[in-house]
């Protein structure tokens, strides 16, 4: 199979992205899979932090990657970040994207005055840019997780520093769609992963 020789384009997520990153979320964990997590009862009914919402565009101009992050409390009085779900379409998984979406997002929220992310993922994939569980031994998530799993990152020196209890969602939160909106994005949701499966 011949991969595309242009790089992705990283760019800050439009209106236009959001079916299609659903469908490509469906395609990397599974529907039921992901909603089930614990993370994303930090998420569920929010915005994603302003500017801070990342889509990678292929050739095509297809979704091909998504990151988003997410305002949170680290325990009371820590604002923190929380970062994910990251997702590749499995074609550009071995050529660096998740890497420079990764690489992206955390330089972008250094910038905005950040100071610290929160995730939960694979410990030595996350440990590359910085990431560990030395910052969240005293943080719990709303629900089960796995604490070596439960990774942080400060992007300010001592952001992190006493952050103990429950992380907790902060974000605004998202307009409720009317139900021509939902089917809308169903639809579209539906339509575009049928396309997914069919070139993946």
């Amino acid at each position: 199979m011949d991969f595309p020789a242009a790089a992705p384009a990283i760019s800050l997520e439009t209106a236009g992205d959001i079916a299609q990153r659903e469908a490509l979320l469906d395609l990397a964990f599974g529907r039921a899979a992901r909603l089930a997590k614990t993370s994303e009862r930090l998420r569920e009914g929010r915005l994603p932090a302003e500017g801070l919402a990342f889509a990678a565009h292929g050739p095509d101009g297809r979704l091909v990657g998504t990151l988003r992050l997410w305002h949170v409390s680290a325990g009371p009085a820590k604002p923190a970040l929380l970062l994910g779900p990251l997702a590749v379409h499995p074609w550009f998984r071995s050529l660096g994207l998740g890497r420079a979406m990764m690489t992206t997002a955390i330089n972008e929220a250094a910038r905005l005055g950040h100071g610290a992310i929160l995730l939960v993922g694979d410990a030595p994939y996350y440990a590359r840019f910085g990431f560990s569980t030395a910052p969240t031994r005293e943080l719990w998530m709303p629900g089960p997780f796995e604490r070596d799993r439960f990774l942080g990152l400060e992007l300010a020196p001592g952001a992190l520093a006493g952050a103990r209890g429950l992380v907790n969602a902060t974000g605004a939160m998202a307009a409720t769609p009317s139900l021509r909106e939902l089917i809308a994005r169903e639809t579209a949701a539906v339509s575009f992963d049928e396309s997914l499966k069919r070139s993946a």
